[in-house]
C-alpha cells in the first residue's frame, strides 16, 4: 500500500462551539441548602466540510433542580473538534465519526463544563465518562424503531 493509501486521521482543531449558563433564581438560589438532583443529556452529530475534513460536536446539556421545578442551573455546551479523515474503509466511517471523535473531543467538554459551573459559584459538576460505542448502537437502534424524542443518552451526574 502506497504512502498516498494510508489511513488518515488527524485531529485538526478543538474548539468550544457553543455554551450557556443560566442561573434563573439567583442571588436567591445561592441560599439553598439541599443538594440539587442533577440530569445530563448527551448527544452527538457530524458534519462533512470536505470529503476528507469533518467536524464532529458534542453537546452536553446539565440540568441541576431541587425539587421538581425549581432550578438551581443550567448549562448547554457544545464542544466541536475538526478531524481529517482519509483513506478508511466506508464501513468503519460510522464508528469512526460517531465513536472514535467523540471520545477525542469529550474530555474538553468535560472541562469546560466543570470550569464553567465552578465560575458561577457552584461545585463543580464532573460529568462521567461515556462509552460513545454504546451511545451510537442506542442511536441506531432508535433508527431502526420508530421515532420518538431525539437521540441522546442520559447519564448520571455528580456534585462534589
Amino acid at each position: 500500500m502506497s504512502d498516498a493509501n494510508q489511513p488518515v486521521f488527524q485531529i485538526q482543531r478543538m474548539y468550544l462551539k457553543d455554551l450557556s449558563l443560566e442561573i434563573p433564581g439567583a442571588p436567591r438560589i445561592f441560599l439553598e441548602q439541599q443538594a440539587p438532583a442533577v440530569e445530563i443529556a448527551i448527544d452527538s452529530s457530524h458534519e462533512a466540510l470536505t470529503d476528507s475534513i469533518h467536524e464532529v460536536t458534542v453537546l452536553a446539556t446539565v440540568t441541576t433542580k431541587i425539587g421538581a421545578d425549581k432550578i438551581v442551573f443550567l448549562v448547554e455546551a457544545k464542544q466541536a473538534g475538526i478531524f481529517d479523515i482519509r483513506n478508511i474503509p466506508a464501513e468503519q466511517m460510522p464508528v469512526v465519526i460517531n465513536v472514535v471523535c467523540p471520545n477525542v473531543i469529550y474530555p474538553y467538554l468535560r472541562a469546560n463544563i466543570a470550569d464553567i459551573v465552578s465560575r458561577a459559584g457552584f461545585p463543580p459538576i464532573h460529568l462521567a465518562e461515556i462509552n460513545f460505542e454504546a451511545l451510537y448502537q442506542q442511536k441506531m437502534q432508535q433508527q431502526a424503531a420508530p421515532p420518538a424524542s431525539g437521540p441522546q443518552i442520559i447519564v448520571p451526574g455528580r456534585v462534589n
